[in-house]
């Protein structure tokens, strides 16, 4: 049984589906791990949430920001469609209570003991051990789960932006939800700068990569993540980063977690990417 881990797929089902065929991919005896946004901004969403979800037990999945996206404008009433979005096909689908329901229980941290990896979409706090690392998860997990439209109404924000275990509610919850899911730098003293997405070479100083963080707490895993186009395929001994761009006409990117190995990799296969000058965030 092999398991890989993929990126970003953002609607670019296509993609997905040659990237499957070039791992050879068996959904009855490999595993997949998805790193999150499995929807928006690219032309295919629909189709690729409904790849995803016929995978079943073969797939595992970490929400991703975009995926909150599309779970809020499913229910709450205060939250609206962007000029960039692509998820008019699933909200207006036949099956999409059905995509929705199974969507909204997925974890935001996955943690697999016996092959030492953990993943999440985008990053985790420098404070945060493991044990707080999955707790904040599940707690959003369980927010999400309750189906409360309040949640999807107060997610949304930049604070707090420290990490104290003290926090509580809404609070504690947007905090998580940041880090999980939107998460690129940090300040030297652990504050999250959710404005800040370019790559490391053009950050402003003070900022520190999350994954760089001098006071960062060892969770004894490598970490798997995504959502960081313009940092693009990294692998080290701590991390690695699986958001190679293909819905900005880059790749899509797999690796294998049982067997050391390089990354598996498939071109956009469209001929026009839709935001060639970068401009739009991810």
């Amino acid at each position: 049984m092999a398991t890989y881990a993929i990126g970003d797929l953002q609607g670019c089902h296509d993609e997905f589906m040659a990237l499957l065929e070039r791992i050879q991919f068996d959904r009855e005896h490999d595993r997949l791990w998805l790193t999150g946004d499995l929807v928006n901004r690219g032309p295919q969403s629909l189709l690729a949430l409904r790849a995803v979800r016929h995978l079943d037990a073969a797939v595992q999945v970490v929400l991703g920001n975009h995926d909150l996206h599309l779970l809020a404008l499913a229910n709450s009433i205060n939250r609206k469609t962007r000029p960039d979005d692509t998820l008019d096909d699933i909200l207006e689908a036949p099956d999409r209570d059905d995509l929705l329901e199974w969507l909204r229980q997925q974890p935001l941290l996955h943690d697999d003991t016996a092959l030492g990896y953990v993943m999440v979409h985008a990053g985790l706090a420098p404070a945060w051990d493991l044990a707080a690392a999955k707790a904040c998860a599940s707690d959003v997990s369980m927010a999400l789960q309750a189906n409360d439209h309040r949640f999807f109404d107060e997610m949304y924000g930049n604070e707090p932006s420290r990490w104290s275990a003290s926090l509580t509610g809404t609070d504690r919850l947007r905090f998580a939800v940041n880090c999980l899911t939107r998460l690129r730098y940090v300040s030297a003293d652990g504050s999250l700068l959710l404005k800040l997405k370019g790559p490391p070479a053009t950050a402003p100083a003070g900022a520190i990569p999350w994954f760089l963080a001098p006071e960062r707490r060892a969770l004894d895993r490598k970490i798997i993540f995504g959502h960081w186009s313009a940092l693009g395929y990294r692998a080290t001994d701590e991390f690695i980063s699986l958001d190679t761009g293909c819905v900005w006409g880059g790749q899509l990117t797999a690796v294998r977690l049982d067997l050391a190995g390089p990354p598996v990799q498939v071109d956009c296969q469209r001929r026009e990417p839709p935001d060639p000058l970068g401009l739009l965030p991810d």
